[in-house]
């Protein structure tokens, strides 16, 4: 077989050849060893991002030697290529300045470290779990699992709250009651419900704080501190809880409601519904 391929190809041509695949083969087994060692030797004490940004870096930096090993090895100029590359480069560049800028501002979000790869952030209306953090965009993939992409000068110039960065969060719950309900049998009963559910954390200690008078109740803030992970099992009981408790306790929750008067303080005027009426 190799006689025959002889035959109608020359010997440095296949001398070529032969070089190639060695180049690919071993470039692309010492490729995959580095990043064993990597792997070995630095992914414990990384983060998901950092282990991406270095995994990406790695197999970018390998796949652009082992090209330019078989350009060398097929006579190409390399300085030429490159030179031209260069000014394809700049071309490109003024062509596209939103992508530099995307880029631009992506070095900025990985070296500011706001969030990482599994935080759950909200950026203007839009919440999901960061996916993907690229030089271009940011992607997200949302609660009901949706792939959401930003482009990074958007999350540059746009407010973004990271919602896990922090092993511990407060779950706020607006409650109104009626207005003839004693408020201290009120916070008496939230205080109890807060001690009595497990998800909730003694330290710091929930925030009950009378907000406002509503037009149909008085409006309470109910705030309790929760590990980040509790999230669904709290916010199911204890909504739960508060309605069975005020139950209990003979507590109204109010439903919004409109009296008309007829100009004395105190009594309202009849109202008469004619059911001739055409």
């Amino acid at each position: 077989m190799l006689e025959q391929l002889k035959q109608y190809v020359e010997e440095p041509t296949l001398l070529k050849i032969r070089n190639i695949i060695l180049i690919i083969v071993f470039g692309y087994a010492l490729l995959q060893l580095v990043m064993l060692v990597v792997r070995r030797l630095f992914w414990k004490n990384l983060k998901q991002q950092s282990r991406m940004i270095l995994s990406k870096t790695i197999l970018y930096t390998g796949f652009s030697i082992i090209i330019l090993l078989i350009l060398k090895e097929l006579n190409v100029k390399v300085g030429a290529i490159l030179g031209a590359a260069g000014v394809v480069g700049v071309i490109i560049g003024f062509a596209s300045q939103t992508s530099i800028g995307n880029i631009i501002s992506g070095l900025f979000i990985i070296s500011e470290k706001s969030y990482e790869i599994g935080d759950l952030i909200r950026v203007g209306d839009k919440m999901g779990v960061v996916y993907s953090i690229d030089l271009l965009s940011l992607k997200l993939k949302t609660l009901d699992n949706l792939l959401i992409r930003i482009p990074n000068q958007t999350l540059i110039s746009t407010e973004v709250t990271n919602i896990t960065r922090f092993p511990i969060r407060r779950m706020d719950i607006d409650i109104g009651v009626a207005y003839k309900e004693d408020l201290g049998k009120v916070i008496n009963v939230l205080k109890k419900l807060a001690t009595e559910n497990p998800n909730c954390l003694d330290e710091p200690e929930p925030l009950i704080l009378i907000k406002n008078y509503g037009d149909s109740s008085i409006n309470i803030l109910y705030g309790l501190w929760f590990e980040k992970s509790n999230y669904v099992t709290l916010r199911n009981s204890i909504m739960q809880e508060i309605l069975n408790a005020f139950r209990e306790e003979g507590i109204e929750i109010p439903f919004p409601h409109i009296s008309l008067y007829t100009g004395e303080a105190t009594k309202p005027f009849p109202v008469e519904f004619n059911s001739n009426s055409k």
